[in-house]
């Protein structure tokens, strides 16, 4: 039986050292930063710093007012192409692996091609209906 350390398996929680040293580094980093600019940081206050601020406009108004569907039908278009490629990630992590002489490096193909299809047909329609002008 081999005594080198470095053959020897390491145990199970030994694996999630690097995991958990990365998570310390994160909360240490967001905690050393809302601290340090807490005592370094200006603390200057008045009726501009304190009013809310919404994307650079003056908030006057009600917040019930109506927007042009457009704007709705753009962010969900934006919404398909996110999940788009929040699926066509693994899909390609996981087609990488596959022997493309085989059936199914095909099967994988074709349903990556259909799902490119109705991502394209999405795109289409929002063309078809105008949201991707500002006029």
């Amino acid at each position: 039986m081999p005594t080198d350390p470095c053959i020897l398996a390491a145990t199970p929680l030994e694996n999630y050292f690097p995991v958990f040293v990365l998570l310390m580094m994160a909360i240490g980093f967001a905690f050393a930063n809302v601290v340090l600019t807490r005592f370094i940081g200006p603390m200057r206050s008045g009726r501009t710093k304190d009013e809310t601020y919404e994307s650079g406009m003056t908030p006057i108004g009600t917040a019930r007012k109506r927007f042009n569907v457009r704007f709705y039908i753009l962010a969900m278009t934006f919404l398909v192409f996110d999940v788009e490629v929040i699926f066509l990630y693994p899909w390609a992590t996981t087609f990488a692996n596959i022997d493309p002489s085989g059936e199914q490096g095909a099967v994988f193909l074709g349903r990556v091609l259909f799902f490119m299809a109705t991502t394209v047909i999405a795109y289409v329609y929002g063309y078809r209906k105008g949201i991707f002008r500002f006029d």
